[in-house]
C-alpha cells in the first residue's frame, strides 16, 4: 500500500507537490473568508481578559501549530523535488514575508504618530528593531553551533531547531496581538492568513533531522515539536493584545518587524549558499507571486470584500 501511494505521488509534477499544500491551505482560507463575510467581523467586540485570551489561543494555534505540522506531513514529498522547487518554495514564503514585514512598519510607525513625541517613538521603534534583529541572529548562530556538534543526534537537532523558529513565532504572534488590540481585524487577518502561509514551509526544516534517522522517534516528539515552533504565536499574542499604549503598541510591532527581517536575511542567505544567486528567474516570479498573493489578500479581499 505504502509503495502504491509513494508511486503515486511520484507521478505527480512537481510544481504540484511544491506548492500542493499552499493550494489546499488557499482553499481552506477561502472558506473561512467566505463564512465571514457573512459576519460583521469589523464589528466583532471582544471582552475581558479571559476571551480575549482564549481568542489569541485560537488565532494562535491556527497560524502557529497547525500550519507547521502541514509542513512537518508535507516533510517526505518536498525531499524528493529538485533544489530549484524547494527554493522557489521559500521565495514564495519570502514575498508574503516582505509584504507583512512593511504592514509591521507602518504600523509601527502609526503607533509612534499617536505620542505627544513622534520622533521619540521613531527612534525607540528603530532601536527595537534593530536590537530584535541583533538578538535574534545571535540566537539563531548559538542554535546552529549546537545542532552543528548534535550532528547525528536527529531529534536532539530537531527540538534546536524547534526552539529557534518558536523564538520567531513569538514576534508573529506579537502583530497580531497588537493588531488586535488596536480593533485593526484587517490586519488581524492579513497577519493571520500571512503567517499560516509561512510556517507551512517550517515545517520540514523541523524534522529534517529526523528524517535521517533510522527509527521513527514517538509520536509524542513530534507533537511537541509543533508545539515548541509554532506555540510562540499564542504566547506572543496573549502579550501583544495588551498594548493599548501607543508607545508599547510601537514597540511590539518593532519587535515584530525585526524577527521577520531576521527570518529573511537567514532565508536569502540558505538560498544564496545552496543556488548560489537571488536572481534566477523563477526565483524572483516565486517572490513577486508571494507579494501578489499577499497584497490581493489585503487589498481585495480583506478591504474590499470583507470591508474592515
Amino acid at each position: 500500500m505504502a509503495t502504491e501511494t509513494a508511486k503515486r505521488t511520484d507521478d505527480l509534477p512537481d510544481w504540484l507537490l511544491a506548492f500542493g499544500p499552499f493550494v489546499v491551505i488557499g482553499i481552506m482560507i477561502g472558506f473561512a473568508l467566505l463564512a465571514m463575510s457573512v459576519v460583521e467581523v469589523d464589528g466583532i467586540t471582544v471582552d475581558g481578559t479571559v476571551e480575549i485570551l482564549a481568542v489569541m489561543t485560537v488565532i494562535g494555534f491556527i497560524a502557529g501549530i497547525l500550519p507547521v505540522a502541514v509542513g512537518m506531513l508535507w516533510f517526505p514529498y518536498i525531499r524528493r523535488l529538485a533544489d530549484r522547487w524547494v527554493h522557489a518554495v521559500l521565495a514564495f514564503s519570502a514575498g508574503v514575508l516582505a509584504f507583512i514585514a512593511f504592514e509591521m512598519a507602518e504600523g509601527a510607525a502609526g503607533f509612534s504618530g499617536e505620542m505627544s513625541s513622534p520622533s521619540v517613538g521613531f527612534g525607540v521603534a528603530a532601536v527595537v528593531a534593530t536590537l530584535t534583529v541583533v538578538v535574534m541572529e545571535a540566537a539563531s548562530r548559538w542554535r546552529k553551533q549546537k545542532a552543528s556538534a548534535a550532528y547525528g543526534e536527529g531529534l536532539l537537532v530537531a527540538y534546536l531547531v524547534a526552539v529557534g523558529l518558536g523564538l520567531h513565532s513569538v514576534g508573529e504572534g506579537l502583530a497580531i496581538g497588537t493588531a488586535f488590540a488596536a480593533d485593526d481585524m484587517g490586519l488581524v487577518i492579513l497577519f493571520t492568513v500571512g503567517f499560516i502561509i509561512h510556517n507551512v514551509t517550517e515545517g520540514p526544516a523541523v524534522i529534517a533531522a529526523v528524517a535521517r534517522e533510522r527509527e521513527t522517534p514517538p509520536l509524542k516528539h513530534f507533537a511537541a515539536l509543533g508545539v515548541l515552533a509554532g506555540g510562540g504565536v499564542i504566547i506572543g499574542g496573549w502579550i501583544g493584545s495588551f498594548a493599548t499604549d501607543p508607545l508599547v503598541g510601537a514597540i511590539f510591532f518593532a519587535i515584530a518587524f525585526g524577527a521577520i527581517v531576521q527570518v529573511l536575511w537567514e532565508m536569502v542567505g540558505l538560498v544564496k549558499r545552496d543556488a548560489g544567486t537571488l536572481y534566477s528567474r523563477h526565483l524572483v516570479v516565486a517572490f513577486l507571486v508571494g507579494a501578489i498573493v499577499i497584497f490581493f489578500l489585503e487589498e481585495v479581499v480583506v478591504e474590499g470584500w470583507l470591508g474592515v
